[in-house]
C-alpha cells in the first residue's frame, strides 16, 4: 500500500501539510491530553442509560478528535458515548484538554518526525510554497519550539480559522484557506495529512494530490477517506529537480 511519492514543479506549485502526527509528533501529546481530560471526566460523571463510560481509547482519538478543533472534538466524543452536556461543559473540557496539553509541549518539548526537515528543505530549494494547517491553537508555539517556522509561507491555525468562521475538517475551508494565502490553485497543490478529517478535507476540496501519512497501520481507511496514496513517514516523499519560482510564470 505504501508507495514513494514524486513531487515535481512541473505537476504542483504548493504544498500545504498539517502539522501534528506529520511535521512533529504532538499528535501523541495531544491524544495524552484527550485521555488525560476524558478519562478524569468518565471516572466522575454521573452514569446516566445510554452512556458508555470505558476509557478514551486510540480508536476514539482518530475517529473523533484528531484534526478537529478542540470544541468539535470533544462534543464529537461525547456524542459518540452518548453523553449530552451543555455546551458551556462541553466547552470547559476542551479547555482542560488544552491546560493538559500545554502542560505536556512544555514537559515533552515538540519532536521532529522522520524526514520533516529534509521534505521541507527539499521543497524549499525546489520553489515549492508552503503551509502549515493545524485545528490547534497552539502551532505557533509548536512551530517555533522545533525550529520550523521559517519554512513554512503560511499558516492556517484554529486562532485563524477562529477569527475567519472557518468550519473544521472535514470541511475543506482551512486547505482551501491555506491555499489561497500561497497564491496557489487548489488543482495544483498537494495535502499531507495523518488524519481522517484532513484527507477527508482535502479530497473534498478538489487538490491535486492528498498524501495519507500512514504510522500505525490505518492506511485503508486513510484511502478510504480520500487519500490518493499511504506513506508511512514524510521520508517516504521525494521532490524532483525541475523548473524552480522563478523559472515558470505563476
Amino acid at each position: 500500500m505504501n508507495a514513494v511519492v514524486e513531487l515535481t514543479r512541473d505537476a504542483y506549485d504548493a504544498v500545504v501539510m498539517d502539522l501534528d502526527g506529520v511535521v512533529t509528533d504532538t499528535a501523541s501529546l495531544h491524544e495524552m491530553a484527550w485521555k488525560r481530560m476524558f478519562d478524569g471526566f468518565l471516572a466522575t460523571h454521573p452514569s446516566a442509560r445510554g452512556e458508555e463510560h470505558r476509557p478514551f481509547e486510540n480508536d476514539d482519538y482518530r475517529r473523533f478528535v484528531d484534526g478537529m478543533p478542540r470544541f468539535d472534538g470533544a462534543a464529537g466524543f461525547l456524542t459518540s458515548r452518548g453523553i449530552a452536556l451543555p455546551d458551556a461543559e462541553v466547552g470547559a473540557l476542551a479547555a482542560q484538554k488544552d491546560r493538559d496539553f500545554q502542560d505536556l509541549l512544555e514537559q515533552e518539548g515538540a519532536k521532529l518526525l522522520p524526514g520533516s526537515v529534509s521534505l521541507l528543505t527539499a521543497l524549499r530549494r525546489a520553489g515549492f510554497r508552503t503551509a502549515i494547517v493545524s485545528a490547534s491553537r497552539n502551532c505557533s508555539a509548536v512551530l517555533g519550539r522545533a525550529g520550523l517556522t521559517d519554512f513554512f509561507d503560511a499558516s492556517v491555525d484554529g486562532v485563524i480559522a477562529a477569527e475567519l468562521g472557518l468550519p473544521g475538517k472535514p470541511d475543506p475551508a482551512v486547505y482551501l484557506e491555506a491555499a489561497g494565502r500561497l497564491r496557489a490553485s487548489p488543482e495544483r497543490s498537494v495535502v499531507v495529512e495523518d488524519a481522517l478529517a484532513g484527507v477527508e478535507a482535502g479530497r473534498r476540496g478538489g487538490f491535486g494530490l492528498v498524501v495519507g501519512v500512514d504510522r500505525d497501520g490505518h492506511g485503508q481507511e486513510l484511502l478510504d477517506h480520500g487519500a490518493d496514496v499511504i506513506v508511512p513517514d514524510l521520508a517516504g516523499m521525494d521532490v524532483v529537480a525541475g523548473p524552480t519560482a522563478e523559472g515558470r510564470s505563476q
